[in-house]
């Protein structure tokens, strides 16, 4: 039994040996051709790689005094050429991942071979299979592909083919630039930053011989995330050079125990040179660029490709000093556990140039993200300087008459529901001039005046001196709420950003001249090129000549109007113009001034929400308004600005062109002259009122004793007859018609009447 089974045995294998040969046989049978054409593939045509691709570079952002002051990358990529990478830092790569660099042609079998017998003999891998030409390959041109068979053969033919068209030198450099490193770090120089907060030309052999024991799994021997891990990589690559007699066994001690260990890194580092931290700035600056506009590309690919890995440098408007006294200025307003906060943002008046932004306490990824400085925000009576510089355009002069006093009724145009426009708050105005409702800030003097010059045509206004790039005629509702013709427009009813306000302020300062707000000055590409220069002469909207009208009416507002008690000293020593706003309930708080060098504008409200400022227990004013900590906050800023600027004031206006009138809104005030009439008999009848305005009576005389004296009697001739009573009554006169609402011509003439004409509300 013992035999047959035996013979069993034997053959049942003789029958397995036999089908496995047949299958060998097969297979080989099957795949000798393709071997075969594979072996002999020079003899072919041979394959043509196709030109590295362009490497991902960081973007670099400069001040206008070449700073750096921002990066924008997707991933951490600093291409350097080969002669800025040290010998050392080469010797430690090639030792750790490819110590017959120099000599093989793109695929070692022996490095394959002892490769995968260190492998077998270890618990963890110690080196790997590919040569750093075969990881060029796999990062240039097999990304993606799927890992089979097929891979590796086309991963060793093109290895053997990049050998043939690349230098040694250049194959090495694209490794170093392009290898992972984890943490985002693509390259040498990003992971010699991330790691160690090092340039290349600074690392240690050992550092670099670190960073090379990463390349095998950035993410397992992460030292941040996984420290051990890391730490026993590193052990490994101590072993491996060591084996090599780079380093000494004394050596691999003392730097894996003792004082003198290696000191794994533990976060994410940065140059000590390298400032990246997010501002309000340079936020608004990358999304002006992606959204904003055309300088980097027609189309948002192109601009967010070049943008976040074109390797550009970014020279901008940004002054560093301006920066630094606007947020040193905007603690003027303190602390507060109801969060209302400031908003600052300074332009060059000759320019329109972004000198300074503040967008609130400062910027939080993710916590405080909020730009007051672009926020749209109810402005108060700080509008009213479109109102003032509308209607100048149309021919007001500085001592013309309007009607301020409080508790007017005006037309209410587009609200049927509500036909009247009532206001009953707010300073108390009267039958002033235009110059002194503009230091007092008289809201019905400025409502009426803004129905007077038509509603249509103070919108259009607006938006021709406030043109930007977030701010223009025809813009999107989804984008923004359009200004609209609203009888409460010179109240504040609609909203304006701190940098549209300082943009309408800036057109005024610069004798009328628009410039839109800019912040890039020029642009090079990653070879130095110039690609982008900002150039723009401005467009002219307003006459020079009610640019420097509008500005010596509201120099008045820092003397002796709504901003003198802050801003009275530093306008007695150099010229300023300004407008404070204060939005109804006290919600929101506007200053917006300029010199003839900057052009300045402060918000002060709650970020989140319209919110009353009044009665908050920090500060120290029972209301928040346009003249208290907006107008301290920007003398805070405009004064240090200053402090090195000569001082210039702003041309003389010129004389105007006709005598004061007095200003007044067809259909609801109405125009009368005087008429003198004999008083009807027996007795003069009482003075009709006319609206609020009554007739005027001429007194009659008292009657004249026609007795002679000492009983005389008279001449034959009659005695004169007494003079007839008479009354000076008004007549209601033609008052004409408002402008009508599309006729949007500047200089289209107001309804104006001389000041000896009696105008009474209808």
């Amino acid at each position: 039994m013992i035999v047959v089974g035996r013979v069993s045995w034997i053959f049942r294998l003789a029958l397995v040996l036999g089908a496995g040969a047949l299958l060998l046989t097969g297979t080989v049978v099957a795949v000798a051709p393709r071997v075969w054409l594979i072996a002999n593939a020079h003899e072919q045509q041979p394959v043509t790689l196709p030109e590295f691709q362009p490497l991902a570079q960081r973007t670099y952002v400069y001040d206008n005094q070449g700073n750096e002051i921002a990066i924008y990358q997707l991933e951490n990529s600093q291409p350097i050429p080969l002669d800025e990478v040290p010998d050392h830092v080469i010797d430690a790569f090639l030792a750790v991942e490819d110590n017959e660099f120099w000599r093989h042609d793109g695929v070692n079998v022996r490095s394959l071979m002892r490769a995968t017998l260190s492998n077998f003999a270890s618990d963890a891998p110690q080196q790997g299979a590919s040569t750093i030409t075969m990881q060029v390959v796999k990062n240039d041109y097999l990304a993606g592909l799927e890992r089979d068979g097929r891979y590796k053969i086309m991963q060793i033919l093109y290895a053997m083919r990049l050998e043939k068209e690349r230098s040694k030198e250049e194959i090495i450099e694209r490794y170093l630039n392009t290898v992972f490193f984890g943490n985002n770090s693509y390259g040498i120089a990003a992971a010699a930053e991330t790691y160690f907060g090092k340039e290349v030309a600074d690392l240690t052999f050992i550092e670099a011989a670190f960073l090379a024991g990463l390349v095998r799994s950035p993410s397992g021997y992460d030292p941040i995330a996984s420290p051990d891990r890391s730490r026993a990589r590193f052990v490994q690559v101590l072993a491996r050079l060591k084996d090599d007699e780079l380093v000494t066994e004394e050596e691999v001690e003392a730097l894996t125990e003792g004082p003198r260990a290696f000191v794994m890194p533990e976060r994410v580092r940065l140059l000590p040179t390298r400032s990246v931290q997010r501002t309000y700035y340079s936020e608004a600056l990358r999304e002006y660029l992606l959204n904003g506009s055309t300088v980097l590309g027609e189309t948002y690919e192109e601009r967010f490709t070049k943008l976040f890995r074109g390797g550009l440098q970014i020279h901008t408007t940004l002054d560093p000093f301006l920066q630094a006294q606007a947020e040193i200025a905007r603690e003027e307003l303190p602390p507060n556990v109801q969060g209302f906060d400031a908003a600052i943002v300074s332009l060059e008046t000759s320019s329109g140039a972004i000198r300074a932004m503040v967008g609130g306490r400062g910027f939080v990824p993710g916590q405080n993200e909020v730009n007051l400085a672009l926020a749209p925000s109810q402005t108060g009576s700080a509008i009213k300087m479109y109102v003032l510089a509308a209607a100048l355009q149309a021919g007001a002069v500085p001592d013309d008459i309007i009607d301020g006093r409080r508790g007017c009724r005006l037309p209410n145009p587009g609200n049927n529901i509500d036909p009247v426009f009532a206001i009953d708050g707010g300073v108390a105005g009267g039958v002033f001039s235009l110059r002194e409702h503009t230091y007092r800030s008289i809201n019905c003097a400025f409502a009426r005046l803004s129905q007077i010059v038509g509603l249509n045509r103070v919108v259009d206004t607006t938006y021709r001196m406030s043109e930007s790039t977030y701010l223009y005629q025809g813009q999107p509702g989804s984008q923004r709420r359009p200004i609209e013709p609203f009888a409460s427009y010179a109240t504040g009813a609609n909203e304006m950003s701190t940098l549209d306000m300082a943009v309408g302020m800036q057109t005024m300062a610069n004798g009328g001249i628009h410039h839109r707000p800019y912040y890039v000055e020029y642009i090079d590409d990653s070879d130095g090129a110039r690609v982008y220069t900002h150039l723009s002469a401005g467009n002219r909207v307003l006459d020079e000549s009610v640019a420097l009208t509008a500005i010596d009416i509201m120099k008045d507002t820092l003397t002796v109007g709504t901003g003198r008690r802050e801003l009275g000293e530093f306008a007695a020593q150099r010229p300023a113009s300004g407008k404070t706003g204060t939005q109804q309930s006290n919600t929101t708080a506007f200053f917006v001034g300029a010199t003839t060098f900057l052009t300045t504008a402060v918000l002060v409200r709650d970020p989140d929400r319209y919110t009353a400022m009044v009665n908050v227990p920090e500060f120290d004013v029972p209301r928040v308004q346009g003249g208290t900590y907006p107008a301290r906050i920007w003398g805070a800023f405009m004064e240090p600005a200053h402090a090195f600027e000569p001082v210039v004031d702003w041309n003389e206006p010129p004389a105007p062109a006709r005598p004061a009138a007095r200003l007044y809104l067809p259909g609801n005030e109405c125009l009368y002259r005087r008429v003198s009439a004999p008083a009807p008999a027996p007795e003069p009848e009482p003075a009709v009122e006319v609206g609020s305005v009554g007739d005027v009576t001429q007194q009659e005389e008292p009657p004249v004793d026609q007795t002679p004296p000492n009983g005389t009697v008279p001449d034959d001739e009659p005695p004169a007859p007494a003079p007839a009573p008479r009354v000076t009554r008004l007549v209601a006169i033609e008052s004409g018609t408002t402008i009508p609402p599309d006729n949007l011509d500047p200089y289209h003439p107001l309804p104006s009447v001389p000041t000896n004409v009696t105008v009474s509300p209808c």
